[in-house]
């Protein structure tokens, strides 16, 4: 069965603890006391439920609570800073940097100079060659211990600003692990990696919950897979990718097919379960054969490893590997409408497209663009009779491309699965703000019609630019983390963010670093490794590894106050590798940012004050984790976009790539997201009634709550929709 930490992490829910009673009260009592120092607070159902424990139990559960919030806010490492006295005291790049050279001077290791290095000595030592700052004793490697750096700094005064996240009580460890399988199963959006993986081992205990309806293939996959290990027979399967997905998966290897899988050796069961769900599939005829060509390879190592020969009663699986290695013919629904694009026949391709509805929407621009005003009424006939079919991720996803498309781009962005993002200029001509009109107003009237019946729904106006996650694979794992171009508001005088790095193996070094923009997307100025001050930004120094048990932290502080705020309208935080372990290759790796007023000291780091903790697994070298914006009326905005740079092998610097970034960062910040606003405008027109919830606003009835965080003293019969759940509003 899942760990108890696991659970709390994910759902800030702790399951119930079937311990002996006795008086855990004291227990309860310190561990409320630990939890208000990293910023959290138990509820009073849960400070109950451990008074009521034999103190021994009550102590094993605290530790459990105490361990997965500790984590969940990076809290469960030291955040050391290179200069001790940061903010405070942080000399100028080259001056740190002379001065690390005349310590280099004085070692015995050198000329042998007793008295202190002259200038002459300097420049003498820099003529007989390059000087590399990682060969200087004093550089990247903390000078300081960590109890030497509290010392340095006074205890942080707390403050009402001061982040308070609610630590719940929940069911058993059985019903709160089938409620998340439940979840993340029926998820009618595809799940990011970390979930993906908590849904395969959820599946190793829960495999057995009957489950309404398992949407994305991807998670199906996942289950099969279970399943298939089970000796279960497979649900859902209707596609031939979906019993090549469930190979992947039973390999180890990429359900999403975005990477190859060396797939593994089967049993003779498991054979004869995937050749007889092939066979079943490929015998509804030759449309099922059409995805075959695209994952020809794949499909010939997996027929070879399922001997596919050795099962003649299953003829039409070896169809499938007779199609794969070319012995037959198949044309595909997408290469006959690409056929009737080819010959101008824009109805047609519409007509063929049919057949695949959410294929005939994703090509939705393409047809609009390219119809005469006779085809594009055909367009209109075939989405209207299509809409139906479509799933509501397809449906938000094409309303929000078209909402971008009355104008051309000055450039194209390109983000993937992966989180990797490439822009290219923009070529393509605008669709026209009539037929964008049209085929909104067909996707507004689908969408709610398919709305759940909600009587009345509060809302935290807090959660209204949150954009809707369509896809898990648009964000990271992590503490209070949003999807890709959600926007938050970042209160308080100075803003803190930080990245953390531990490195598995290799010596691993991660440059934070902060790309300064004017109001217009150019470059003004940065700071990171080779500038440690520019407008108003500090850097806490470069550290070049991070070894185990504590790893390495850096640090980047911005003055938002009025009196000295930093001059710049666009702040881009990155992460560069400089050398060493990728960001999916380190032990560990993370991004997030502090907010705090100027009276309140305290160290560099302190849970109390951090606002979001994002975890950074992408496969670039570069990573691109928010943008923070200064608006008009002087208020800073923070926008999530979990991006990542293909970058360079080695030697990243943000000098190197201010260019495409500032790029990259101006179509993002320009892009209009779809949001959970626009879909409580849905909401309202459906009929629900809608209330901005604030503190007080009674909770009587059925009723819906929608915000950032649920409230305390919650009724038990109140629908919960915070922004890990956000998914449960997209229409199936």
């Amino acid at each position: 069965m899942m760990r108890t930490t696991t659970m709390i992490s994910r759902t800030l829910r702790v399951p119930r603890s079937p311990a002996p009673a006795g008086d855990g009260a004291a227990v309860a009592r310190q561990m409320d006391s630990v939890l208000a120092g990293a910023g959290f607070k138990a509820t009073r159902d849960l400070l109950e439920h451990l008074s009521g424990q034999e103190p021994g139990a009550a102590m094993d559960l605290a530790v459990d609570v105490l361990d997965a919030v500790r984590t969940l806010v990076g809290d469960h490492v030291t955040h050391n800073a290179y200069f001790r006295d940061f903010p405070r005291g942080v000399p100028d790049t080259v001056e740190f940097w002379v001065s690390s050279l005349r310590d280099a001077l004085t070692t015995p290791r050198t000329r042998g100079l007793t008295a202190q290095p002259t200038d002459a000595d300097l420049r003498a030592a820099l003529d007989r060659g390059l000087v590399n700052l990682l060969d200087l004793p004093r550089y990247g490697r903390y000078q300081h211990s960590y109890a030497e750096l509290l010392a340095a700094h006074d205890e942080l005064i707390p403050s009402i600003k001061d982040r308070v996240t609610l630590v719940r009580l929940g069911g058993t460890l059985e019903q709160e692990a089938a409620m998340l399988y439940r979840e993340l199963a029926e998820s009618v959006t595809p799940l990011g990696e970390a979930d993906l993986q908590l849904l395969a081992e959820l599946a190793r205990d829960c495999g057995d919950i009957e489950l309404t309806e398992i949407p994305v293939r991807e998670n199906r996959a996942v289950l099969n897979a279970a399943r298939l290990a089970a000796g279960w027979p497979l649900l859902g399967v209707d596609t031939v990718l979906d019993v090549l997905r469930t190979a992947c998966q039973a390999s180890g290897g990429d359900v999403t097919l975005a990477m190859p899988t060396r797939f593994r050796t089967f049993s003779n069961r498991e054979r004869r379960v995937l050749m007889g769900a092939l066979d079943q599939v490929a015998a509804g005829g030759e449309s099922k054969l059409g995805d075959i060509t695209r994952f020809a390879e794949r499909f010939k190592r997996l027929g070879e490893g399922l001997h596919s020969h050795e099962f003649r009663q299953f003829p039409h699986a070896i169809e499938v590997f007779r199609v794969a290695r070319g012995d037959r013919a198949v044309t595909s629904l997408a290469s006959r409408a690409e056929l009737a694009f080819a010959r101008g026949d824009i109805a047609g391709a519409a007509e063929i497209l049919t057949g695949s509805p959410g294929m005939l929407m994703r090509f939705a621009d393409r047809l609009l663009r390219q119809a005469d005003e006779p085809a594009q009424d055909a367009v209109f006939a075939a989405m209207t009779r299509s809409l139906g079919r479509v799933s509501g991720r397809v449906l938000c996803s094409v309303r929000e491309h078209l909402a971008n498309r009355a104008k051309p781009d000055a450039a194209r962005l390109f983000p993937t699965r992966s989180r990797r993002a490439w822009v290219t200029g923009d070529t393509r001509p605008p669709v026209r703000a009539e037929a964008i009109t049209q085929v909104c107003a067909l996707i507004d009237a689908e969408l709610t019609a398919r709305l759940p019946p909600r009587k009345r729904v509060l809302v935290d106006p807090a959660v209204l630019s949150v954009a809707l996650p369509l896809s898990g694979k648009a964000t990271e794992n992590g503490f209070a983390v949003l999807p890709r171009g959600s926007r938050s508001r970042v209160e308080g005088e100075v803003l803190r963010f930080f990245t953390h790095w531990r490195e598995t193996s290799s010596s691993t070094d991660f440059d934070l670093s902060a790309l300064l923009l004017d109001d217009e997307f150019r470059y003004a100025g940065h700071v990171s490794w080779d500038r440690h001050h520019d407008g108003g930004a500090v850097y806490s120094g470069d550290l070049t590894q991070a070894p185990a048990p504590d790893g390495a932290t850096e640090f980047i502080d911005l003055p938002l106050d009025s009196d000295d705020a930093i001059s710049a309208t666009h702040v881009v935080p990155q992460v560069h590798i400089y050398s060493g372990e990728g960001f999916d290759q380190v032990a560990e790796s993370m991004f997030g940012w502090m907010t705090r007023d100027r009276a309140q000291a305290g160290a560099p780091f302190d849970a109390r004050t951090v606002r979001t903790r994002s975890d950074m697994r992408g496969t670039g070298r570069v990573a691109l984790p928010a943008v923070f914006t200064r608006d008009q009326d002087g208020t800073w905005t923070a926008t999530w976009l979990h991006l990542y740079l293909s970058g360079k092998p080695n030697f990243n610097r943000v000098d190197g790539n201010h260019a495409s970034t500032a790029t990259l960062a101006r179509e993002l910040m320009q892009r209009t997201y779809l949001t959970v606003g626009d879909l409580v405008e849905l909401m309202r027109a459906a009929g629900t009634t809608i209330t901005t919830w604030e503190p007080g606003v009674p909770m009587e009835g059925p009723v819906t709550f929608l915000g950032m965080q649920a409230p305390e003293n919650l009724p038990d019969n109140v629908e919960l929709i915070t922004p890990d759940r956000l998914n449960q509003l997209i229409p199936a």
